[in-house]
Parts: C-alpha cells; sequence; structure tokens
C-alpha cells in the first residue's frame, strides 16, 4: 500500500505522516528532508541556491545526512524551498523517492508532488492544508518551544514566499492531485486531524478493494 501525502509547509502533513505510517506499520520517507539536504550541502560548498548548476552538484549527498536535526532549521527549509525549483534537482532526486514508495509492502511519502508525479498510482492521497496564518503560529510556537528566535510576522512572510514559489514553479507545481483527499487542518488538534487521515485513507482503501477485490 502506498500512501501519498502532499501539501504546503508547516500544514500538519509530516505529523500526519508519521502518525499513518504508525498506524499502518508502513516505512516513511520525508522526501523534503531530500531537498533539506541539497539546502545544506550547498550552503556547506558556499554554492548559489538559486544556480540549477551548482544546486544538482549538492545533490550527492550520503543518506546518513537525512538524520541530522540541523536539517529542520528555517534557515535550511528556505534553501530547500529554493532549489526545489530547478528541474534538474528534482530530476536528480526522483530516483530516490520513486525506489522507496515501490518497495515490497509499500510506504507512506510525505512532500509536495507524491500523488501528483512520484507515485501517482497511489492507494491513497491525502493533500494536507491550513491557512497561512495557522501554520505561521505553529511554527512560530515550535521555534519558540526549541528556543529560536522567532518573529511571526517574518514567519508568515516567509511562508507566504514558499507558498508562491512551491506553486508557480515550472518543474512539478504543489497542487492536489485529482483523487486526492483534502484535509484541511486549521482549526483542528492534531489528534482530530489524525483520526481524519486514517478515516480518509481506510474509505479509500475500502473502495479500491470494492473495485478490485483481487
Amino acid at each position: 500500500m502506498i500512501i501519498a501525502v502532499d501539501g504546503p509547509t508547516a500544514s500538519g502533513k509530516g505529523t500526519i505522516s508519521r502518525q499513518l505510517a504508525h498506524h499502518y506499520r508502513l516505512p516513511l520517507l520525508d522526501t523534503g528532508l531530500l531537498y533539506r539536504a541539497v539546502g545544506w550541502t550547498l550552503r556547506a560548498q558556499g554554492g548559489d541556491a538559486d544556480d540549477a548548476s551548482e544546486a544538482l552538484a549538492a545533490c550527492g549527498f550520503h543518506n546518513d545526512l537525512l538524520a541530522d536535526p540541523g536539517l529542520r532549521s528555517e534557515e535550511v527549509g528556505g534553501l530547500a524551498s529554493r532549489v526545489s525549483v530547478h528541474p534538474v534537482v528534482r530530476n536528480a532526486l526522483d530516483k530516490r523517492q520513486k525506489d522507496f514508495a515501490n518497495q515490497p509492502g509499500g510506504a507512506v511519502l510525505d512532500g509536495r508532488d507524491i500523488g501528483t508525479v512520484i507515485a501517482p498510482d497511489a492507494d491513497a492521497k491525502l493533500f494536507v492544508i491550513a491557512k497561512p496564518e495557522a501554520r505561521a503560529l505553529r511554527r512560530f510556537s515550535e521555534m519558540k518551544s526549541r528556543g529560536e528566535p522567532a518573529v511571526y510576522e517574518d514567519i508568515l512572510a516567509d511562508i507566504l514566499k514558499r507558498d508562491e514559489r512551491d506553486q508557480n514553479r515550472a518543474a512539478a507545481p504543489l497542487k492536489p492531485a485529482e483523487d486526492a483527499d483534502l484535509l484541511d487542518t486549521s482549526d483542528l488538534t492534531i489528534r482530530v486531524a489524525v483520526q481524519q487521515a486514517i478515516a480518509l485513507v481506510d474509505a479509500r482503501i475500502s473502495r479500491r478493494v470494492d473495485i478490485d477485490p483481487t
């Protein structure tokens, strides 16, 4: 079973994906970490995130880097959004994602183009959204809890900028797949959002079984 979870930054898709992976006992790939790893590597190399050739050169990172908590920083997240607009970078990372999705037994993948590009035949697809203000407040609270300096207005401006970049890039823009179930978490607790996500996946799987009992 392949479950695709897409959506903008701070929408809750990461938490939902982790809970879905736990619930269905499936391996999980946060594909955003791949782009963050490119941004991290590029920064270490002193490269320019807006230069496609330099960003491509940073795609050869080792998988061990994905476990580095430093990838979760706001700075690296901004770099990830910038390198993700380059088609050559997306092509370079596509195989890692598709191989993970198609492993025996299936997987849960969290990203921005899973249901449209990486796993268009996924058994269930969720597109998780939330109002920009709600997402900015979540990110603000997360940063404050980690003791990081945070200004709500700056975070909101950055989120809006990332949304514009993700939705309007030429390669694999952020958009829901035609057969994705929409989940708005703006006013939901984590517990309720996860419950609704599981219900949507169960319903989707049930419909597939009814169509093809084999």
